[in-house]
């Protein structure tokens, strides 16, 4: 009987332990910023996390807030500032943060519908043009996303590097940062630019798929484009997905807490975790920071290009 009483004291002095922890913390962030780059339009970004968030808001017991960043570097002057507390990176962009000294740590990746946790940079024309390889392309105007996209900038620098184009600015007519992936593919079909760097996964999984579901790309004629109407002529090798990453300071609790509400959300609330990937991911995979070494390694190659062209 004593044993037991013992026990059940030890018990409660943990739970209450572990209840005193987490007003702690709760006292002193009361609220936290969850950042997200716009792959899309800003209202669908909207759309696609406000359930998840509402899911994290309830399983932290405290208020989470949304905020669809401008582009990659605003996350991480956010994250260095300490204003903003979790964040959805690409591999790239947690790469520059690393590199420039925020103190930023990852915690997860998305899980694939197959299973993997990685994607791919394609190089993607409209099949009605003539180009079916990169050395058709010289000359020509190259769509980008933003100087810290990792398959709309870094991986296709590294790429193109491979194929003897060290310099993708004298190379091609023209070099243009357009924003974001969606924003890539509208120059892309509106012709204002030859290729375009992009984000793929599978044909179900990429941004393409993503707008030519919504039928937010267009022939000149006005009617909807298809898969069909472009072409791939070069894939890059396997990209990790990026990281969602919290603050380094924020107490242990807190990072376990967070860590815990993205692992169980698939179960917990199916309908906000498939809202975010149209059903095309299975989970969120346990993930460290070293994870990302590779990344940091492409990016110091990437900016070792551009320092030789400066020179």
């Amino acid at each position: 009987m004593i044993n037991r009483r013992i026990v059940l004291a030890g018990a409660a002095m943990l739970a209450l332990t572990a209840s005193a922890s987490a007003q702690d913390w709760k006292g002193k962030y009361p609220e936290l910023t969850f950042a997200v780059v716009p792959a899309e339009n800003a209202s669908g970004v909207t759309e696609r996390w406000t359930p998840f968030v509402a899911y994290l808001s309830k399983e932290l017991g405290v208020k989470v807030t949304l905020r669809i960043a401008n582009d990659y570097a605003a996350v991480i002057e956010g994250q260095r500032a300490g204003n903003i507390q979790i964040a959805s990176y690409g591999s790239a962009s947690f790469a520059r943060a690393r590199l420039t000294g925020v103190k930023t740590d990852a915690f997860a990746n998305d899980i694939n519908a197959d299973g993997s946790t990685g994607y791919y940079s394609m190089f993607f024309v409209k099949a009605s043009s003539p180009y079916k390889s990169i050395d058709q392309l010289k000359g020509k105007n190259l769509g980008l996303v933003d100087p810290n996209s990792t398959s709309g900038n870094n991986v296709p620098r590294f790429e193109l590097d491979k194929m003897g184009i060290s310099d993708a600015d004298t190379y091609f007519g023209k070099v243009v940062f357009t924003g974001s992936h969606e924003n890539a593919l509208l120059a892309l079909s509106q012709g204002t630019v030859d290729v375009a760097a992009n984000q793929w996964t599978s044909d179900d999984d990429s941004t393409l798929a993503q707008m030519l579901h919504k039928g937010m790309l267009k022939n000149a004629d006005g009617t909807s484009m298809k898969k069909d109407d472009f072409r791939i002529i070069h894939k890059s090798a396997a990209i990790i997905n990026g990281p969602y990453a919290y603050n380094s300071d924020l107490p242990d609790d807190l990072k376990a807490a967070i860590a815990k509400a993205f692992t169980e959300s698939p179960t917990k609330d199916k309908a906000a975790f498939d809202r975010l990937s149209d059903g095309q991911k299975k989970g969120f995979h346990p993930a460290t920071t070293k994870d990302w070494d590779g990344t940091v390694e492409l990016i110091k190659f990437v900016d070792n290009l551009r320092k030789k062209k400066a020179s």
